[in-house]
């Protein structure tokens, strides 16, 4: 709760449609009894010099503890009765309220302002003749191939030559280090990797230079790579390379026939395996489209509503979407230093306005979900719980004991009520 002992003006935000004041007056004689309250306990814990401990007069501690006095009655009761007088309002606070024009005195009530945000009116009208798009799905016979294509060549098989040197699709199994001519830049090196000799994916220079080489051969020459190369760590730079040719090597691909479906698993012949891709591809493109649709109708439905969101969902928003990305940016390897250097207020501004969306989103699925009595049964957060346990590697227990002590587990069942309620939708605008 933040508090401020002085008087603020009233500013078109705060008596918006989302922001609430209220005036708070705390009888004297309930200011009384704390003021006394605490007084016996810094009587038990004072050490003052001519003081046995626990035998120090109350005026000595009403006049030397007195600010902190005062700060451990506001702290004790202005939450307190904040929270009496927004129930006795009909008011659901969904920020910490600010509290202003505090008035502490002796025998005297506590009077202060509170300024908050509650709950908008949230008004979903028409949304049952919401229509989604719903793309027919088509996989054709070469796309089932070309996929084929790639599984088999993920099962290829290299084999060492001898007595020659580099050609024209052969495989040069070297190890290299590079240097960054301008340098900037990390320097890089590679064990045992494969490069295509005249591969579509290899760099012209190392066809280049390492065609016509022999095993054991070693090899010096500059690589510059092109502004939008998908290595931002070698992206518009220009490297000064050092290759050692190990070994030169063949690639061998399995024949597309029956035994080959056999070694990928559980198939009896090829017509089972391209069965399965086309399956799997359909599914996948189905999926797609669908979470298109579903994105397109969270769209039309936030459009068309013109409710005031609370800043501290925003706020809330911002920091969840916060999380996840840099969640990802540490699962992709960025190391921790790095990403406490990121500018964050500066992140937190570009994400303002999808949080703003999503956060309007939130509210509308809400509120329909309600009106729909959409309901989340306990066997679907036992089945998210397990979920969380088997990907962290954690007792499903040790799982929902954190999501409890965070307060975690209905924000999971609002997601999951959220989720239903999208496909509900997506259903009903069929």
């Amino acid at each position: 709760m933040r508090v401020e002992a002085r008087k603020v003006n009233v500013s078109p935000t705060e008596t918006s449609s989302t922001r609430r004041e209220i005036e708070v007056e705390i009888p004297a004689d309930e200011v009384s009894r704390e003021t006394e309250s605490l007084i016996q306990k810094y009587q038990k814990l004072a050490r003052l010099p001519g003081f046995r401990r626990g035998h120090v007069p109350a005026s000595i501690i009403r006049q030397r503890f007195a600010e902190d006095l005062k700060s451990d009655i506001v702290e004790a009761l202005v939450p307190r009765y904040f929270r009496k007088e927004a129930d006795k309002q009909g008011l659901i606070p969904v920020s910490q309220p600010r509290v202003t024009d505090l008035q502490l005195q002796e025998n005297q009530p506590l009077r202060f302002k509170a300024s908050f945000e509650v709950m908008p009116e949230v008004k979903v009208e028409g949304y049952k003749e919401l229509r989604a798009e719903k793309p027919e799905v088509v996989v054709t016979d070469e796309e089932v191939e070309q996929s084929l294509n790639n599984l088999r060549e993920q099962h290829a098989t290299f084999t060492s030559v001898e007595d020659r040197t580099l050609a024209e699709g052969d495989y040069a199994q070297v190890s290299l280090d590079g240097q960054p001519k301008d340098g900037e830049g990390k320097p890089v090196h590679m064990d045992e990797i494969l490069v295509e000799i005249g591969g579509k994916n290899t760099m012209p220079e190392f066809t280049e230079h390492l065609r016509g080489a022999s095993a054991g051969d070693q090899r010096t020459f500059d690589v510059t790579y092109p502004q939008d190369s998908s290595d931002q760590r070698l992206a518009g730079k220009t490297f000064a390379y050092t290759v050692k040719v190990q070994s030169i090597k063949q690639k061998s691909l399995p024949q597309l026939n029956d035994q080959f479906a056999t070694e990928l698993g559980e198939f009896k012949n090829l017509e089972e395996v391209r069965q399965r891709i086309r399956e799997g591809m359909e599914a996948e493109r189905k999926h797609a489209a669908e979470h298109e649709a579903k994105d397109k109708l969270v769209a039309e439905l936030v459009n068309r509503s013109g409710f005031e969101v609370p800043e501290a969902l925003v706020e809330r928003q911002i920091d969840v979407r916060l999380e996840r990305g840099l969640r990802a940016l540490a699962a992709q390897g960025m190391k921790a230093e790095d990403i406490k250097k990121m500018e964050l207020n500066r992140l937190r501004v570009g994400q303002r306005e999808q949080a703003l969306q999503e956060a309007k989103a939130s509210l509308l699925l809400d509120r329909i979900g309600e009106e729909e009595k959409i309901e989340v049964s306990d066997e679907e957060i036992n089945r998210e719980i397990e979920a969380l346990a088997k990907q962290s590697k954690q007792l499903p227990e040790a799982i929902r004991a954190r999501l409890t002590r965070d307060g975690a587990l209905d924000r999971i069942r609002n997601r999951i009520r959220n989720e239903k309620t999208l496909d509900f939708l997506y259903r009903q605008s069929a």
